[in-house]
């Protein structure tokens, strides 16, 4: 056993005795005149709420009439309490004795039973086993597992599948996270957060396709709630995907009005706008000029390993190159997916590698672009995962930028 460690606990154990003892040691005396204004001005209170309910109309006179006799009652009930009430000096000091008593032996028993004397001694190897002290990939797919094999235990727990459906969304199995959600839906019914939850899950699992069932509940969840930011989101993708984008712009238009003015999100949503068929000149009431041809927007991007990280990585994993907006959404504006066999490779990234419409490449001036290795195989970033960026690269130009991957995902 390590001394040291002893020395440790029994300083928490003191510590915490420090916090316990003295409120309970303390002999205390309550006046009745401090009970007394303390439940006259709670009255008080409950009365001026009452008052200022019944003027707005929340309530009737009946009610209000209702209430405040209850609220007479209360307080003549509270009144009638003994006029001074005296705790004994010895008062309630026995239960001192046995808290502290009872804390350290409470606490040895538990950590005897539930702990582990050689983390201590081997802390090194703990780390290694789990790095980081993060869950890895496997451990995380255990738990949903586990809740998975729960829920079929508990059919009717709502929240047990809006967490199960969130997991697997977390982990991109959407087909799974898709019938979570709609055992969600079932037994909640019609709650705008769900639904949405609920379509989205179904989009993905059809390669981001919004048409059909998807659609049918996003717009039900905007007729419940209509300022719902992730229903209006949804909404104009779902107009762009049917090839309107005049319906999409008015959408997002509300959505802009409801981000905070001079931020970056409505600043992104802005751009985003203006970059969907007529919302450029046309938009602010002038003709809009006729299309030119133009190049298209691109950006070159060569990508290798740091040879330091080399041993780190194996042949099989997954490669994602991808540019991001500098700020405000971080959905990849264009990706690519290789492997690590394939470097050093050089990719181009334009709007064809788009993951969605709204959100191309061709829309922003400058980027960041990230090549990231996934020991995982999963989009989502995971601790462990290795990791290069390019900050501030113009999409306009012939320049190439190189990324080199050369340090691990914290």
């Amino acid at each position: 056993m390590n001394v040291v460690f002893f020395l440790i606990v029994a300083a928490f154990i003191l510590v915490a005795l420090a916090f316990v003892l003295p409120p309970i040691w303390r002999a205390r005396e309550l006046q009745s005149s401090d009970l007394d204004h303390r439940n006259i001005e709670i009255a008080r209170s409950r009365l001026a709420e009452l008052k200022s309910n019944l003027r707005a109309g929340g309530i009737t006179q009946a009610q209000f009439d209702e209430q405040f006799a209850e609220l007479e009652l209360a307080l003549s009930d509270d009144l009638s309490i003994e006029s001074r009430v005296k705790a004994a000096h010895s008062r309630g000091r026995w239960m001192a004795y046995v808290v502290a008593l009872a804390i350290p032996v409470l606490a040895g028993s538990l950590y005897f039973s539930l702990g582990r004397f050689d983390a201590v001694e081997h802390g090194e190897e703990l780390a290694k086993a789990a790095p980081d002290g993060m869950p890895t990939p496997a451990d995380i797919e255990k738990m949903v597992a586990g809740l998975a094999e729960k829920m079929k235990a508990n059919p009717d727990d709502a929240e047990g599948w809006l967490m199960l459906g969130k997991s697997y969304k977390y982990l991109e199995q959407y087909p799974k996270a898709a019938d979570a959600f709609a055992n969600a839906y079932r037994l909640l019914g019609d709650k705008p957060e769900v639904m949405l939850l609920y379509a989205e899950a179904l989009a993905f699992a059809a390669d981001k396709n919004l048409a059909g069932k998807p659609s049918e509940l996003i717009f039900k969840a905007l007729e419940l709630e209509p300022e719902n930011p992730n229903g209006l989101w949804l909404a104009g993708l779902a107009k762009v995907q049917q090839g309107d984008p005049q319906a999409a712009a008015a959408l997002w238009r509300k959505l802009e009005s409801l981000l905070p003015e001079g931020s970056e999100p409505r600043k992104e949503m802005q751009k985003i706008i203006a970059g969907l068929p007529g919302q450029g000149l046309a938009a602010a009431g002038e003709p809009e000029a006729p299309p030119a041809t133009v190049p298209a927007k691109s950006i070159t991007v060569e990508v290798d390993l740091a040879p330091e990280l080399q041993s780190s990585a194996s042949p099989n994993d997954t490669v994602f190159i991808y540019a991001q907006a500098p700020s405000g959404p971080k959905m990849p504006l264009a990706i690519v997916r290789k492997q690590v066999s394939d470097l050093p490779v050089k990719i181009t990234l334009d709007d064809s590698t788009a993951m969605m419409p709204a959100m191309k490449l061709s829309n922003f001036g400058e980027v960041k672009l990230l090549a990231r290795i996934s020991k995982s195989g999963q989009a989502v970033a995971q601790p462990g995962d290795l990791i290069g960026t390019a900050e501030n690269a113009a999409v306009a130009g012939s320049k190439a930028y190189t990324i080199v991957i050369n340090r691990r995902v914290e």
